[in-house]
């Protein structure tokens, strides 16, 4: 997830709990039962505040210390689909020379990525899709499959279908159900699967990896057999806190700055929940019967449902399994220095776990249908 300056939020336990309470066969509350207005796209803030500003903190606070990290190393080059490079210690996709997706490919990122899963999960109400998915459907592709957990789950649900899950780095298990198969392929490029083919295109999290989203909706929809559904699932670009508005100079407000900025540099934005960008996409590449839900997720282990304090408390493991990952990429970009990110994330643990914090983002969901005719 990224994050941008969050705006006040005034209730957003009972909505939160509203959202883990749901039935597994009742529909995911409505965006009207968010709490407050979501942040727009004028709303989000980029001014980061400089790397040294984070070891000036540590030197400051009596009892700080720098939290032990092993040493990570490249993949061995056993081919040129595995050719990966290294920023900071940590291995990212190459391709020419410069990664198209700006989060981490090694063992510990993929191990952040199933956690994750399991929290978007749950927060669906234990449900791995929102579109009204006809049972005999015989073919889905899964766009940005990363470790490819949503599509071997996905194919075990559904196991007269044909499940593909493709992504550029070749990080998938080889053993899976016998529906699925994995596939290296960028989908920022031309799609090669034929022209209504698909019954149903799932995309998950492609925020700071998609230039032109309309351009790959198009993709999805010329594949997309008539009546064949594209589901879009994407985060707000900023942590916001229940109660009172997050202080600008701290580390969770902080957050997400690295990701607006960084989207900016590489002209992949991740204000996509900002400027509704999903559906305006979907409007712009033809489908029809576009719904949504916006569903906040909180963080942390602060709501006092059960339900909803297990979304929270997975969703807080997220980010706390692997918070170099989601920043290196762009810190780097903005040339910090190893012990600037460090003081930096060192602030952002301590402020995602304290009881002082009661954090959360927003979730949109968007689904639409290829006309009949």
């Amino acid at each position: 997830m990224a994050g941008s300056s969050p705006a006040p939020v005034d209730n957003a336990p009972a909505a939160a709990e509203a959202v883990a309470a749901v039935p597994e066969s009742a529909a995911v509350p409505e965006a009207a039962a968010a709490p407050a207005a979501a942040p727009a796209a004028s709303d989000v803030d980029d001014n980061i505040l400089p790397g040294r500003h984070w070891i000036a903190q540590a030197e400051n606070d009596a009892d700080s210390f720098v939290d032990s990290v092993g040493d990570e190393t490249t993949a061995s080059l056993r081919s040129s689909i595995r050719n990966y490079r290294e920023i900071n210690g940590r291995t990212y996709h190459g391709e020419v020379g410069q990664a198209e997706y700006w989060g981490p490919n090694d063992d510990r990122a993929q191990e952040g990525l199933d956690i994750h899963h399991h929290a978007c999960f749950l927060l669906l109400g234990h449900k791995l899709h929102l579109a009204p998915l006809q049972e005999g459907i015989q073919k889905v592709l899964d766009i940005g499959t990363g470790t490819g957990i949503w599509a071997i789950d996905f194919a075990d649900e559904f196991p007269g279908a044909e499940v593909i899950g493709t992504d550029v780095s070749p990080i998938q298990p080889s053993w899976i159900p016998p529906n699925l198969k994995f596939e290296i392929d960028d989908c920022t490029r031309e799609w090669t699967y034929a022209e209504n083919s698909i019954d149903y295109v799932h995309t998950r999290w492609l925020v700071g990896s998609i230039a032109d989203w309309t351009a790959l909706f198009k993709e999805a929809f010329k594949c997309l057999k008539p009546g064949g559904y594209l589901e879009s699932h994407e985060p707000s670009s900023g942590f916001e806190n229940q109660g009172e508005p997050l202080d600008q100079k701290s580390a969770l407000a902080q957050w997400g700055k690295f990701f607006v900025k960084g989207g900016q540099k590489f002209g992949r934005p991740f204000t996509v929940f900002e400027e509704h960008i999903q559906r305006k996409a979907m409007e712009a590449a033809g489908f029809v019967d576009i719904e949504e839900r916006e569903i906040i997720n909180p963080v942390g282990n602060w709501p006092a449902d059960p339900k909803t304090k297990e979304i929270a408390q997975f969703s807080e493991a997220t980010f706390l399994e692997d918070p170099k990952g989601y920043i290196a990429f762009f810190a780097h970009a903005l040339d910090w220095t190893t012990e600037e990110i460090e003081m930096y994330l060192l602030r952002f643990r301590r402020e995602l776990k304290s009881s002082s914090h009661r954090a959360f983002y927003r979730h949109r969901v968007v689904w639409g249908k290829k006309p009949l005719v």
